[in-house]
């Protein structure tokens, strides 16, 4: 498991519930895996795209999600 998954992030970006996808960090209010945004920016697909095939995902979560990402990354240095 990423360590960037164990980072704690603000419940109402990303939450964890053993019910839901076996405990998977989801977006919150959803069911869609924090890990799937990261797997279609590696995949070269584009925040709009993403966005689009998962509309329950809000713009505001994601990018909450990537700017504690890069918080996170940066101050591991």
């Amino acid at each position: 498991m990423c360590s960037l998954l164990r980072y704690s992030f603000d419940e109402s970006v990303v939450s964890q519930r053993p019910e839901i996808l076996g405990g998977e960090p989801i977006f919150t209010g959803t069911r869609v895996p924090v890990k799937s945004l990261f797997d279609h920016l590696e995949a070269g697909d584009s925040i709009e795209q993403f966005l689009k095939g998962f509309p329950s995902v809000k713009r505001e979560q994601m990018i909450a999600l990537l700017e504690e990402a890069r918080a996170h990354a940066l101050s591991a240095s």
